[in-house]
């Protein structure tokens, strides 16, 4: 098509300069660090993370009021002793501007990561529970959860207490993680991400298949002002 515009002015000219650059499309597919998004050194072994989450659903379904909006977890800590979940422990607090006026409000109740030390014996001796063990020597862990994110699905924006600890099990080229202004995709290899999710964030599932990831908080002592 040659489409000659009845004027020039400064848009016109930087659409056609745009035009003249076709966007990446291959490294989209992969990870790319940035503020709030880095991948650490250890690494954990993928099939074994596989086959712990179907040992772990032949034990227990995945919990929540939100798995109808495509959002369910799967608690792998506990306080000693607890027995039963609300859906603030699944969840917890987090804040968001909903709506036009642009107002930071919070939701649901806090959630003190610390209490959650004792891992899930529901899941005693999978290979989650190592899992958990070796991070629990590096860092101080609190609530760790297996979390399901259906096709086509996004979660709030957001932003929680603490920052995270990712590791993908399954995950597709269209799920997507963002902090801020960054995106990127984590590869379901073993590989473990810190998200800095004290900044604002949003986990998305474009594709076809659900995305399932280990996420473990970390229950640092809050920066004081």
């Amino acid at each position: 098509m040659s489409f000659v515009p009845e004027f020039v002015d400064r848009d016109v000219r930087a659409v056609q300069s745009w035009m003249q650059t076709r966007p990446d499309s291959q490294s989209v597919a992969t990870f790319t660090p940035g503020p709030g998004i880095q991948k650490l050194a250890l690494e954990f072994d993928i099939q074994r993370l596989r086959d712990a989450l179907d040992e772990c659903l032949e034990r227990e379904t995945f919990k929540g009021a939100m798995q109808a909006q495509g959002f369910a977890a799967l608690p792998l800590t506990q306080r000693p002793g607890q027995t039963e979940w609300t859906d603030n422990d699944l969840s917890g607090r987090y804040w968001l501007r909903a709506d036009e006026r642009y107002v930071e409000e919070p939701r649901e109740a806090s959630v003190p990561e610390a209490e959650f030390s004792e891992f899930n014996p529901k899941f005693s001796g999978t290979y989650f529970e190592h899992v958990h063990r070796e991070l629990s020597k590096r860092f101080p862990i609190g609530r760790t959860r297996v979390l399901s994110k259906d096709i086509y699905n996004c979660n709030s924006w957001h932003r929680d207490p603490e920052p995270r600890l990712h590791i993908p099990i399954t995950s597709n080229p269209g799920s997507l993680f963002v902090v801020n202004h960054h995106v990127t995709h984590l590869p379901a290899d073993g590989s473990v991400y810190f998200t800095d999710t004290r900044g604002y964030h949003t986990a998305l599932n474009g594709g076809e298949t659900r995305r399932v990831h280990l996420v473990a908080a970390l229950a640092y002592d809050p920066l004081t002002e």
